[in-house]
């Protein structure tokens, strides 16, 4: 929707803003404000794509030729198992799907807008032609809109231009016509690099400017990660190896019988059960519903493949304040005329001596502030200036200066109707300070030995000065007015009380805690201090400009503080930690620490202060800005690569069990000790159940007590093989000796062979249901505390145990199965056979602590 310019109205009344029910009106008769929505794929386009797997295909055209050349009741029962296969993975594809739509929604940008009064944050789908926008530095514009207020205001627009260079835009009513229409328009997906300004919606979604170009923003990113394209690798590589060993199959059965039929029957059977064809689409399953776990810790996920790296992390970069700290900050010390008076809850009036130095810091500071700095000032100024003539709600302000990485002050010009002059205030870096009052060495000396002694008490510190201006042409620079100092001022922000046991939770997991601010290096020592990091050795940005890279380097690895680093220095912090291999997450909330989001391996952005510009560079975005949720978000990454490889273990250990156990009765002999239905069955009850039921685990004990995960380590290596290859021949093993078992007891006549099948079933099936609780840990012991903390992993086992023993009960089951109710004997066979796994593996278990009882764990 659009409107003409001359249409938005920029009276009085319209910069109220809307109602809500207008806004509501408005959105139904407009929709909402995207200018491309995301394609919501229905089920048949789900099926569609399931269905162009290779392997589904081939499982597909498996069926059809045993439907030309086998039993036709079989092959339509081999026929419909495929389908429920498909069915399954489709299902399991639409509700990642779904979960990637409520994540897209949760990182959905966010505006402030007058609503009914009153400044609200709403999503930016929501807005309305009409709405009052509020755009500061680092937001993304929502909408195409007109100013009416303007403060020191440049946007980049670059993404409707290509031109990168910032543009002003000001509400200048001395320009002509079409240079102020111009100056007044801000366009849909430009960049506020700086200041602050109020607008009037005109356009929105595909009626903006950026709309009618087609262009579109992105949200949550579906590329595979590194650790998908591994696993689909191996698959292939996996299904490789068992097409052949089925090809054998069928030559051996042909060797062994004569009959090229049903041997090739045999080996289509034994493919259709064994290829593993859920793994890439259940590794995908993980991902998302682990972004959603994730999530519900205070996480929200934009891409992906940041889950697998969380297990990976080395080095989390953290800054200060409101990650470490609570974020509420508040004046608690001014220093003025040689004072210095210490603001709290029981003070009850501030003295005379302090009041000038609390009316400068006000006026230097924003009218609607943002910043909880910026709050602070305006809290204590209505606090202990109410009622004096040191407030001035009749001064407009008509000259700012904004802070720049050369000089950390800005200043705000004012107009006093009863005044001849315009007052000048001033605030920022205490040295900035003393620069622009033109101290000499000893009063700078003086001031940045009382600056240091406030810093070292945990306070933020910033200085105070005032200008008087005669209302002649306004200077180009702050460095030309005559400024006088008035005092300082020290904020303290509370450290967060479970940081200090979220960093040594981090130091028992092999992960190195950097802090990163702005601040002075004794603030940031005092707060180090108190939250356990090394406080003995601090780095400032200024030393940090003096090294070359090969200094850092050297010193790098001893330095937990960095301190007064601008945001540009962040980045090469970033790539000295990354050139020693480190896997790094920074944090972040700046337009200007985007780069350094950007090159970390996970650039992680705050929910709360964080700018639009970081939080869509980012892979992560911490909803309540708070240290321990990020490392429980990496407690969530290791818990759920654990989880992926428990489903590898336990599903390629079955799998390679039912081809062994068929191949190995083929080699020795044997009938066949499964049938094809029977393998199917095992395929879809007794693997998948349990496998499914892994992927929810809770964290180990230990999890956060072991070194981070090597980026180099293969999701499958070989001694994870090692273990898959031995715990399968041991079912498989076991299943044999339970077959020829029977058939010894039953003889190898057509009955006695149907026995001997089904007790060689039931031992595989509730072999594999047992074989579960080893896949849980490869090192620990099934019979722990933990034994009954996975819900899901029991009721999966009861699922399977209910289906094995109506597989042999209930009439149209043992019919389609070939299956016939054991015997009492059977059933020892069988209970024996099944529960061996857990003695075997427990055994192996034991030696394997005892060999390595000093060694770190083997993953769980």
């Amino acid at each position: 929707m659009t409107t003409s310019e001359s249409e938005v109205a920029t009276s009085a009344e319209a910069r109220q803003g809307l109602s809500s029910e207008r806004a509501a009106a408005l959105q139904a008769q407009w929709g909402r404000n995207e200018i491309a929505a995301v394609a919501r794929a229905g089920w048949w386009e789900t099926l569609l794509e399931v269905l162009r797997e290779p392997m589904f295909l081939l499982l597909l055209g498996a069926s059809a030729v045993y439907l030309a050349l086998g039993d036709r009741i079989e092959a339509l029962t081999l026929l419909a198992f495929v389908l429920l296969v498909v069915a399954l993975t489709a299902f399991q594809s639409h509700r990642t799907r779904q979960v990637l739509d409520a994540l897209r929604e949760l990182c959905a940008p966010r505006a402030q807008v007058l609503r009914d009064g009153t400044l609200q944050a709403v999503s930016a789908t929501e807005l309305v032609p009409g709405d009052v926008v509020v755009v500061g530095e680092g937001a993304r514009v929502p909408a195409d809109g007109v100013l009416f207020e303007a403060h020191e205001l440049s946007v980049d627009e670059s993404l409707l231009s290509g031109e990168s260079v910032p543009i002003a835009k000001s509400c200048d009513g001395t320009l002509p016509e079409p240079a102020l229409a111009a100056t007044r328009q801000l366009f849909f997906g430009s960049m506020v690099v700086q200041g602050q300004g109020r607008m009037i919606v005109s356009a929105i979604g595909g009626s903006t400017a950026l709309g009618r170009i087609g262009a579109s923003l992105g949200g949550i990113t579906q590329a595979q990660s590194p650790l998908q394209l591994q696993a689909r690798a191996f698959v292939n590589r996996f299904a490789i190896v068992a097409l052949c060993l089925c090809v054998l199959l069928a030559v051996a059965y042909r060797w062994r019988t004569g009959e090229w039929v049903p041997a090739l029957l045999a080996g289509i059977t034994l493919a259709m059960g064994i290829l593993p064809e859920e793994i890439p689409v259940i590794m995908t399953v993980f991902m998302a519903l682990g972004a959603r776990r994730i999530a519900a810790e205070g996480v929200l996920t934009r891409r992906l493949n940041a889950i697998e790296t969380l297990g990976e992390v080395s080095v989390l970069c953290v800054d200060k304040t409101g990650t470490l700290t609570q974020n509420r900050m508040a004046v608690r010390v001014l220093f003025a005329q040689g004072q210095e008076q210490v603001v709290d809850d029981t003070l009850p009036e501030l003295g005379e001596a302090y009041h000038e130095l609390l009316e400068y810091l006000v006026l230097a500071s924003e009218i609607e502030p943002f910043d909880p700095m910026e709050r602070a000032f305006q809290r204590a100024g209505q606090r202990y200036l109410g009622g004096t003539e040191h407030l001035h709600g009749d001064w407009a302000l008509v000259q700012e200066y904004a802070l720049s990485p050369a000089l950390p002050a800005m200043s705000h010009g004012w107009h006093a109707p009863d005044l001849s002059h315009y007052p000048v205030a001033c605030k920022g870096a205490p040295e900035a300070i003393c620069d622009l009052c033109h101290l000499d060495e000893a009063q700078t000396a003086a001031l940045l030995e009382r600056s240091a002694q406030m810093a070292s008490r945990g306070l933020r510190v910033l200085g105070v000065a005032r200008a008087l201006h005669p209302g002649s042409e306004w200077p180009a620079r702050q460095h030309d007015f005559e400024f006088s100092f008035v005092g300082l001022v020290g904020l303290l922000d509370p450290v967060r009380p479970e940081a200090a046991e979220a960093i040594a939770a981090c130091r028992a997991a092999g992960i190195r805690v950097v802090m990163i601010t702005g601040d002075y290096p004794t603030t940031a020592q005092a707060i180090a201090a108190e939250v356990g990091l090394d406080a003995t050795r601090v780095v400032s940005g200024a030393a940090l400009a003096e090294m070359d890279d090969a200094q850092l380097d050297r010193i790098i690895d001893r330095v937990q503080i960095f301190a007064r680093i601008q945001p540009m220095q962040k980045l090469r912090l970033v790539d000295a930690f990354r050139r020693r291999g480190e896997v790094v997450a920074m944090t972040g909330d700046g337009v200007n620490d985007a780069p350094a989001l950007k090159q970390a391996d996970i650039g992680v952005a705050m929910g709360i202060k964080g700018t639009e510009a970081a939080k869509e560079i980012a892979d992560m975005i911490i909803t309540d800005d708070n240290f321990a949720t990020i490392v429980s978000a990496v407690e969530q990454g290791r818990i759920i690569y654990a989880n992926i490889l428990k489903f590898i273990h336990y599903l390629l250990s079955c799998n390679f069990a039912e081809i062994l156990t068929v191949f190995a009765a083929i080699l020795i002999g044997q009938p066949l000790p499964l049938g094809a239905l029977q393998i199917l069955w095992l395929n879809m009850i007794t693997d998948v159940f349990p496998a499914l039921a892994l992927a929810l685990e809770p964290s180990a004990p230990d999890m956060m007590k072991r070194p981070p995960r090597d980026p180099r380590e293969s999701l499958v290596g070989g001694q994870f093989l090692g273990l898959i290859a031995w715990q399968g021949a041991m079912l498989s093993a076991l299943t044999l000796i339970a077959f020829e078992v029977g058939l010894r007891r039953y003889g190898g006549e057509p009955d006695g062979i149907l026995r001997a099948r089904t007790i060689a079933f039931l031992t595989l099936g509730f072999a594999q249901v047992v074989h579960a609780f080893n896949a849980r840990s490869q090192r620990r012991s099934v019979f722990t505390s933990r034994l009954f903390t996975n819900e899901w992993l029991w009721a999966a086992v009861l699922t399977c145990v209910v289906l094995q023993v109506a597989a042999i009960s209930a009439p149209p089951l043992r019919a389609l199965l070939h299956t016939i109710p054991p015997t009492a004997f059977d059933w020892a066979v069988i209970s024996a056979c099944s529960l061996a796994p857990v003695a075997i593996v427990e055994l192996s278990k034991l030696a394997t602590r005892r060999r390595s009882r000093a060694a770190a764990p083997i993953k769980a």
